[in-house]
């Protein structure tokens, strides 16, 4: 969208006047420059932390600061992440002081190759010795859609206790998602071998969990008596995670060739939006929750991305669901490159990750403001909250990076602040 010179100038002002200049992104320093946090945040009950592009060094860094002010200063005790919904009990276990501390990679795999393991590690630590541990929450769909191992097995113990008949429902999905799961690290792969099953196969997965998902409602009061009702809810949410999985096989699929549905990709996001809204479910009074995801999926307007309506992102739900108890915080950066995950089938998980190199900012993005005010090379966070709006009451900043592509998107609609770094270097800890 075109911007005005003079609203260029406007934005330029205001980011300048509104940004608090932050000293460090080191986590173990002090908190006291992150003070400006307490208003935006409220007294909330989920704040969502995102973060412009997977796999960067300083979003990391930023993230791990961010959620120890909110548990030392705020009292926030529950920490989310984008990551499955199942497979995140047992790693709870051991953030928790289960096992030994070198034993990451044997809890979850995932985990410790995907980027998350400094974090996950400080965070082992930090429970341990602080005032404010934090409860770990998964929320997402296995390996982020491209597995159901991780969910169906454990379902499949739960049944050899409460209704060892219907383990054939399970053994069915198995069997047939072996097929093609095998070797597949994430959504980006699994959709297009899902697409070289046959059309009966595709449809006897989908039709199995569909079965699988409605016996678990109907005999709810069974199960219950022959185990516990949360022992239930956690395998229900779990067959919930394969169904949305395997519709979301088809949805990448069809992105991936040029025939996606307009929004399809939002049957991951509710799972996500409803998992959040599980957990707090089934917090203890008072609870709060430091939710981190990408920027697009806390993003509270719709996600368009090249010019067709791609989702209804897990924040556009939430914030529906929640209201003001909803408040988000984007990450960005205004270097000129960035990691950035390009298709590749020829590797298990879909994409190889490599340089993008950046054209500059476009006018009206968050980015170009902040390059415009002489912020570039300061780590800033600004509140979003009163940012400037033309006469309709449009908002003047309506663009953000999103990976290695600009995103159109009423800024301070979707996101309550933004906090800035001037590098983006590749995570080291990513290890597929």
């Amino acid at each position: 969208m075109p911007v005005h010179p003079s609203s260029r100038t406007v934005l330029a002002d205001w980011f300048r006047e509104h940004s608090t200049t932050l000293a460090t992104l080191d986590p173990q320093e002090s908190l006291d420059d992150l003070e400006a946090l307490r208003e935006i945040v409220g007294d909330a009950r989920v704040v969502a932390i995102g973060e412009g592009a997977h796999f960067v060094e300083e979003f990391s860094h930023a993230r791990q600061r961010v959620l120890r002010y909110l548990a030392e200063r705020c009292g926030f005790t529950i920490f989310a992440m984008e990551f499955g919904f199942g497979e995140a009990f047992p790693l709870d276990r051991w953030l928790q002081g289960e096992g030994n501390d070198g034993a990451l990679a044997e809890v979850s795999r995932a985990a410790a190759e995907w980027g998350a393991s400094d974090l996950l590690n400080w965070l082992r630590h930090h429970n341990r010795t602080s005032a404010h541990p934090l409860r770990f929450a998964g929320i997402d769909v296995p390996e982020a859609g491209g597995a159901l191992r991780p969910a169906l097995e454990p379902v499949a113990d739960y049944l050899r206790e409460v209704d060892p008949d219907a383990l054939r429902l399970v053994d069915t999905a198995l069997e047939v998602s072996d097929r093609f799961l095998e070797g597949c690290g994430s959504g980006a792969a699994a959709g297009p071998a899902w697409a070289g099953l046959p059309v009966a196969e595709q449809n006897e997965l989908t039709a199995v969990l569909a079965r699988l998902l409605l016996r678990l409602r109907a005999v709810e009061p069974l199960y219950v008596s022959r185990s516990s009702q949360r022992r239930f809810d956690i395998a229900r949410r779990r067959v919930e995670a394969a169904c949305h999985t395997d519709y979301m096989f088809q949805a990448m699929n069809a992105l991936l060739s040029g025939r996606g549905l307009a929004a399809d990709l939002s049957v991951r996001e509710i799972y996500m939006a409803e998992s959040v809204r599980w957990h707090l479910e089934h917090a203890a009074p008072g609870d709060r929750m430091v939710l981190a995801a990408h920027n697009s999926h806390i993003h509270k307007t719709e996600l368009e991305l090249g010019g067709g309506l791609t989702a209804l992102p897990m924040g556009q739900h939430l914030h529906r669901m929640l209201g003001r108890d909803y408040r988000t915080v984007a990450l960005v950066h205004t270097a000129d490159h960035v990691p950035e995950m390009y298709p590749d089938q020829g590797v298990a998980v879909g994409f190889t990750l490599a340089e993008a190199h950046l054209d500059p900012a476009e006018p009206g993005s968050v980015e170009a403001a902040l390059t415009d005010a002489g912020l570039a090379d300061h780590i800033t966070l600004t509140d979003l909250r009163h940012a400037p709006r033309d006469v309709q009451g449009a908002p003047l900043l309506n663009g953000i990076r999103s990976q290695s592509s600009p995103l159109s998107s009423p800024v301070p609609d979707a996101f309550d602040a933004v906090l800035a770094v001037p590098t983006a270097t590749r995570d080291r800890t990513v290890r597929f």
